[in-house]
């Protein structure tokens, strides 16, 4: 593994690095730093979550800025507030007073002043963007750098939105894409609007971190099962996922009768609570989730022990997104799937 002054990243940055506990780049990092560094080819990038994805656009973006030019020079769409929340915080520490969070859920007057003295590097939530651009509130004609985060999942919600802003943005803007699948909707966004000098970067997934396991189970059988499972892990901590919002809260408070530290998190809580949940599980006061596919985007634990799917997800991208939160950084972890016979046929992946 190389390290970052081998890519290109200057001492100050490295220093920094070193300071985390960082010395040496990932499989993404080494390929995609140098070139974003150099600046002529526009990227596509699939790697899965937790490869070190956030650093990789993060570190030369920020090295290549103009700390001189008062205007946003780059610009970070995300799916969820609470990735884009993520990588603030973790941007944050290698360029303060650079970086400003713009997310739903929180106050539009709130990120309009942050706007007014941190505004070079915007991570941004499609739909709070679109707003905040209709108002004229954010000015894009700088724009030098456009990076799509867990770009599958976006364009499954705000593909509308996203080629709108992209429409907005100068067309001489480099375009960085980072994703853990690459389903239609990616590859054609990528033919109509990226450039032909286009590089391609796949970095291919440590499989044997993960361990996965399947039970099949008659549906009286099914919670009692994963009592018993969850009983196995201890106080290790983990994500268990439900297909619909109904159901997330049905389990949860089933968990909870049988005196587990459990938590919901879906869409239709509110943004304080989603919040309050997602702090007490990275302290590790709440050790399990309950939750649905898009309200676990975002959930960035290095130690989350396990994931279980509690109701099969509908395609292999979403199986993909949904194991991917375990085994991060290196370590390992355990995927269980529970499943009932009739559903066999089902299975997408």
């Amino acid at each position: 593994m190389a390290r970052f002054s081998e890519l290109g990243i200057h001492k100050d940055l490295e220093s920094k690095l070193k300071e985390q506990a960082i010395s040496a780049a990932s499989p993404i990092q080494e390929q995609a730093i140098p070139i974003i560094l150099d600046g002529k080819r526009d990227l596509v990038a699939l790697a899965q979550t937790g490869s070190g994805k956030t650093l990789a656009f993060g570190l030369p973006i920020i090295q290549n800025i103009d700390t001189s030019l008062d205007q946003t020079q780059a610009l970070v769409i995300v799916p969820t507030r609470e990735l884009g929340q993520q990588i603030v915080s973790e941007l944050e520490y290698y360029a303060p007073n650079q970086i400003t969070g713009i997310f739903g859920g929180s106050s539009q007057k709130s990120q309009v002043e942050k706007l007014r003295d941190s505004k070079q590097i915007i991570v941004a939530t499609a739909g709070r963007l679109m707003d905040l651009l209709d108002q004229n509130k954010i000015d894009l004609k700088s724009l030098k750098y456009l990076i799509l985060d867990e770009a599958d999942e976006i364009l499954q919600s705000f593909e509308d939105i996203v080629l709108e802003i992209i429409k907005r943005s100068p067309s001489e803007k480099k375009s960085y894409l980072f994703s853990a699948t690459l389903p239609g909707s990616v590859k054609q966004l990528t033919h109509n609007y990226f450039s032909k000098s286009l590089s391609h970067i796949e970095v291919e997934s440590d499989k044997t971190l993960i361990s996965h396991e399947f039970i099949v189970v008659e549906p009286i059988e099914k919670l009692e099962v994963l009592l018993d499972h969850l009983q196995s892990k201890g106080e290790e901590q983990g994500i268990i996922f439900c297909k619909t919002k109904a159901a997330v809260n049905k389990l949860t408070k089933n968990l909870a009768k049988n005196k587990f530290s459990v938590a919901a998190l879906h869409g239709s809580l509110s943004q304080g609570i989603r919040d309050r949940v997602m702090t007490q599980f990275r302290d590790g006061h709440i050790k399990i989730v309950v939750a649905t596919d898009l309200a676990a985007r975002g959930i960035d634990i290095k130690d989350l022990g396990f994931v279980i799917n509690y109701h099969l997800p509908d395609t292999y991208e979403a199986f993909t997104h949904r194991t991917g939160r375990t085994a991060r950084a290196g370590k390992t972890g355990t995927s269980l799937t529970i499943i009932q016979e009739e559903e066999l046929s089902e299975i997408p992946y």
